[in-house]
């Protein structure tokens, strides 16, 4: 297997988070010799609260899905060499379009939204996604998860305290346009093209995305004569980039992506 020439790390943000949830693993990758950058959406390049405090955002509404690919696809062709994807949610899903265009070196999709075609009819799944899809609400203003929204869609299973810290921290408001862009041909993905390594990860805990729709993902690459790997790991929420387990998972990513680079 040819090996992954680059040191470079770009991560990618999901919905409803600032690009601040990343910081912790920019540091860790940081510290064992990789450069990174964790580029904020278009609008988002300020503090949480102050992206609450701007809800309803009308610029941050008008976000839609192949307008985030191209910025981020920008930012990686501007880089001196392919870099390693690393996305979380849409995130995820945004790296698997990126290798679609041959633009990473690897890529891993952590708790990935899926591409277009692969639905799962789990209650968790509809309760967690009826809210920021927005049917019979204006697609003109943001969706900012309650607290009680977000303590079911991201941080379940946590004591009440960490949810209240991880809401202050990272909750933002979000465009609806772009979380139904996810189910549209924007998010098509051709399984069948050949393309860079890809590891999906998943956790048993998460309601947003379950365990079952990333394996279902992981499935449709099977006839891409390409390295396609899956892990799912035990306990990790929706919230799984700031969880206390979120070092074992960037540990065991690290080893897959210098694995490939073997």
């Amino acid at each position: 297997m040819k090996g992954i020439p680059t040191k470079t790390i770009v991560f990618i943000t999901g919905a409803f988070v600032s690009h601040s949830c990343w910081d912790k693993w920019k540091d860790y990758y940081e510290r064992r010799g990789y450069k990174t950058v964790a580029p904020a959406w278009p609008y988002k390049d300020a503090p949480a609260e102050a992206l609450r405090n701007s809800h309803p955002n009308t610029k941050i509404a008008s976000i839609r899905l192949p307008a985030l690919v191209n910025h981020y696809a920008s930012i990686v062709k501007a880089l001196p060499e392919r870099p390693v994807l690393i996305g979380h949610s849409i995130g995820g899903l945004i790296v698997q379009l990126l290798l679609q265009q041959g633009l990473g070196a690897a890529g891993v999709a952590i708790h990935s939204v899926p591409p277009q075609g692969i639905f799962t009819f789990k209650l968790s799944f509809l309760k967690a996604g009826w809210g920021p899809l927005g049917f019979f609400t204006s697609t003109e203003n943001t969706f900012l998860m309650s607290f009680k929204q977000w303590q079911y869609a991201f941080t379940n299973g946590m004591e009440c305290e960490a949810q209240k810290e991880a809401y202050y921290q990272f909750a933002i408001p979000e465009s609806k346009l772009i979380v139904r862009d996810t189910i549209t041909r924007a998010a098509r993905v051709n399984f069948e093209n050949p393309h860079a390594p890809l590891l999906l990860t998943a956790g048993s805990a998460d309601h947003t995305i379950p365990a079952s729709l990333n394996y279902a993902n992981y499935r449709k690459y099977r006839h891409s004569n390409s390295v396609t790997e899956y892990r799912e790991f035990e306990g990790r929420n929706h919230f799984v980039l700031g969880q206390s387990t979120w070092e074992t998972d960037a540990t065991y990513i690290l080893e897959w992506i210098e694995k490939q680079s073997g």
